[in-house]
């Protein structure tokens, strides 16, 4: 107890030095004098009726040096709540120090009063990653640089969300102002920036029509519009000309892929945006393919007496060609990603709609059979295999494929409809309905028999050869085959 009231005693007389209140002679523990001084030292705010005790002793360079304490205090707590603020302003994040004695505050101050800051306090926000002050300050220099340009150095705030930073970053793009813009600067009495302006629209017309009429010249001669013109015309509301520049690519894009008689023309046809997946060799959605099959376009046919007009599948042709090679790359694309040889079977067989048999051969050449566990995989191979050597009119190695692939799945349907089709490029009718029948009894649509027979019609190359198939054919059932009349028809023109 004794040794806690020294302490007190002590603790006192320390006080009343450090705040010049020696001349106080009671030096009890139990004064308010040392309550006073003990409230001073912890920084908590002096009542009236203590500052006028204080007063009443005379105790003058007291008062003085609390005055001065709590004036500092003060002027700390404030710059705290100015440094809070500017780092809110500025989109720096709550966790960083809210010490005035930051480096950061006199930064943020220096903005705040519009003053540059040096090369070293840049690096300091960018060592720190605050980018976000440092994409202010380089708006904030080129907004003072626009000024200039613009003649506009009259208006005081530099700060970049002001008005006349988004107003000058049009002109500086030769973008055309709003009435709204345009009343700000009368508002703002910024005559020298209208001037500028005003001029600057007036030769910047003339150099627009110049550069558009160019851009209609290319568009004529058959290029198409970059990024930059499209954005450029944009701003300019010249729609007009994309469109233009559009219609132009789509009736290019018809005449390549040979479908230049559709009669759409509009640049929002589907049929444009699908040529234009097949020109960026993109694949196709089921959704374009089934619309492609759904559609026909007419294309003028001559006869031997006059010229009609016939439908076609838009899904045909160069088009056709087109969607297939996309697929084949995919699927070997996708072989290499993944090794999945069923892949393989898939680009195969696209290759070869798509008129490259040679292709689908090459993805096959290497392949060793027997390290393919399973049978259905080496007898799709071996039937995809074996078409494009029919494609190529190797039917022998055709032929060969064929039986390999009946071996190792003898229900499978697909080589028989294959050995079917190869008995009838060989002329041997009877041995190719034996095959065909065989087919159609593992679940083979009758109507893919007739197809594969049709294409034999179609393609075959000797007369004497395609008119005994068609007689053949006629003889056999007139009236599932009638279609090969037209054929025969055909055969017949063509002779006279």
């Amino acid at each position: 107890m004794v040794k806690e009231s020294q302490n007190r005693l002590k603790h006192f007389t320390s006080l009343k030095s450090k705040y010049q209140a020696t001349k106080y002679n009671d030096s009890s523990p139990a004064s308010l004098l040392y309550l006073i001084l003990r409230k001073v030292d912890l920084g908590i705010e002096l009542l009236d009726l203590e500052f006028n005790w204080l007063q009443e002793h005379e105790l003058f360079e007291t008062l003085e040096i609390i005055w001065l304490q709590q004036f500092r205090m003060g002027e700390s707590k404030r710059l705290e709540a100015e440094f809070s603020h500017l780092k809110a302003k500025y989109k720096v994040a709550k966790n960083w120090e809210s010490s005035v004695g930051s480096v950061l505050y006199p930064i943020l101050w220096k903005l705040e009063s519009e003053n540059s800051l040096t090369d070293s306090e840049v690096q300091f926000l960018q060592d720190n990653h605050l980018t976000q002050i440092v994409a202010i300050v380089q708006d904030i220099k080129r907004f003072a640089n626009l000024k200039q340009k613009y003649q506009a150095t009259k208006y005081q705030n530099s700060y970049p969300d002001s008005p006349l930073y988004k107003i000058l970053k049009k002109l500086d793009l030769e973008a055309s102002l709003s009435d709204a813009e345009y009343e700000w600067l009368l508002d703002n009495e910024l005559f020298e920036t209208i001037e500028f302006f005003e001029k600057q629209e007036f030769i910047n017309e003339i150099a627009n029509d110049k550069y558009v009429n160019t851009l209609k010249l290319n568009i004529e001669s058959g290029k198409t519009l970059n990024e930059t013109e499209i954005e450029w015309l944009k701003n300019h509301e010249r729609e007009d000309i994309i469109i233009l520049a559009q219609q132009k690519h789509f009736a290019g894009l018809k005449s390549k892929y040979g479908v230049l008689d559709y009669q759409d023309k509009s640049h929002t046809s589907l049929l444009y945006i699908i040529l234009q997946k097949l020109e960026l060799k993109e694949r196709l959605e089921p959704t374009d393919v089934a619309w492609l099959q759904d559609n026909n376009t007419e294309v003028p046919q001559a006869t031997y007496s006059y010229y009609m007009c016939q439908e076609y599948k838009l899904f045909s042709g160069k088009i056709l060609i087109a969607y297939h090679t996309i697929e084949a790359n995919f699927y070997e694309q996708e072989f290499q990603r993944t090794d999945n040889k069923w892949n393989l079977v898939n680009a195969s067989s696209h290759w070869r709609k798509a008129n490259e048999p040679e292709q689908a051969l090459q993805l096959t050449n290497n392949l060793h059979f027997d390290r393919i566990q399973v049978n259905k995989l080496k007898s799709a191979l071996l039937t995809s295999r074996g078409g494009a050597f029919r494609d190529i009119e190797k039917l022998d190695k055709a032929e060969n494929c064929a039986h390999q692939a009946i071996e190792y799945q003898p229900e499978s349907h697909h080589p028989y409809t294959l050995m079917g089709a190869i008995c009838f490029e060989r002329h041997q009718y009877s041995d190719g309905e034996y095959w065909f029948q065989e087919a159609i009894q593992r679940g083979a649509n009758p109507r893919d028999m007739d197809s594969e027979i049709k294409r034999v019609v179609k393609n075959a190359k000797d007369k004497n050869k395609h008119r005994e198939v068609i007689e053949y054919l006629l003889k056999k059932d007139s009236q599932r085959y009638s279609w090969a009349k037209s054929y025969l028809k055909k055969s017949q023109n063509n002779g006279k």
